[in-house]
């Protein structure tokens, strides 16, 4: 039913707007409602180092999250392949993260983690539960056929943008991400999760890191900027994470030792975080 009133208003919205109206529309006026939302309910905590999301406080605010998911829905593929990459690609990181928490809220508070919506059968991220670019499709679908898939972006920082609503998570970033400006916010959203000691550290000739560097090894093994391994990209972050001249010349030597942290698929949670 909620899929069928939200393809209504897709529809109502599409007549609405014409291609004129959605180009104008494609950066930040696009996403206005969305980062009012995440300006009213992400938190920031550990000195800016992470986030916590106040899912009880998008719950009430739920009809306008709505409102903007059905405005994503509305745009069109001949628009959207109207854009430059970057207005692209923030497109799609919003609507990846503003699908998580609308699938959050169907449950919302009866869960603890985002792996509850799943079964035996199927996991939460299988789900179609959004209607994008002309067809119902699921968050992996949004994330590695359309962010990830065919290279088409080339972008390893999308993985510190992109959010699946665990502890484990990069931070969801307390604005909505923008066409013009997507690049520098890339950037601190990397920098800001190597900082972050409880995801990414090194000790003694071992770095420990976030499994996200495991689980998508070959996205940082592309040349970006030069870089064809994850110590590549780790040393061009090696002020985040604060290394000596000694650690950087253990990674760079590859002598340095690599293990994976646990990762932490529960909700982040303002209301869990308080309990704690």
């Amino acid at each position: 039913m909620k899929m069928l009133k939200r393809l209504s208003a897709v529809a109502a919205i599409g007549c609405a707007l014409s291609v004129f109206s959605l180009n104008a529309l494609a950066n930040s006026k696009l996403h206005e409602k969305y980062n009012a939302l995440l300006d009213k309910h992400v938190v920031t905590i550990d000195g800016g180092a992470s986030t916590q999301v106040d899912y009880k406080g998008f719950k009430r605010d739920q009809s306008q999250l709505s409102s903007y998911l059905d405005q994503l829905a509305a745009v069109p593929p001949r628009t959207f392949d109207s854009w430059d990459q970057n207005t692209q690609l923030a497109f799609l990181i919003n609507a990846y993260n503003a699908y998580t928490i609308d699938l959050i809220l169907t449950e919302y508070p009866e869960l603890e983690s985002i792996r509850d919506l799943g079964n035996f059968f199927s996991s939460p991220w299988d789900k179609e539960i959004a209607p994008l670019l002309g067809k119902s499709r699921s968050l992996d679908d949004i994330e590695h056929n359309l962010i990830r898939g065919d290279n088409k972006y080339s972008e390893p920082r999308i993985h510190f943008a992109v959010n699946c609503a665990s502890v484990g998570c990069p931070a969801l970033r307390e604005e909505a991400y923008v066409g013009e400006r997507l690049d520098a916010q890339l950037d601190m959203q990397t920098k800001r999760f190597l900082r972050d000691s409880s995801r990414n550290k090194i000790e003694n000739e071992t770095l420990y890191l976030s499994k996200i560097f495991s689980w998508y090894k070959g996205d940082f093994e592309k040349n970006w900027k030069d870089t064809n391994s994850v110590f590549e990209f780790i040393l061009l972050y090696k002020d985040a994470m604060a290394l000596s001249s000694a650690q950087v010349d253990l990674i760079k030597n590859g002598t340095a030792d690599i293990d994976y942290l646990e990762y932490d698929w529960s909700l982040n949670d303002t209301k869990a975080a308080a309990k704690n």
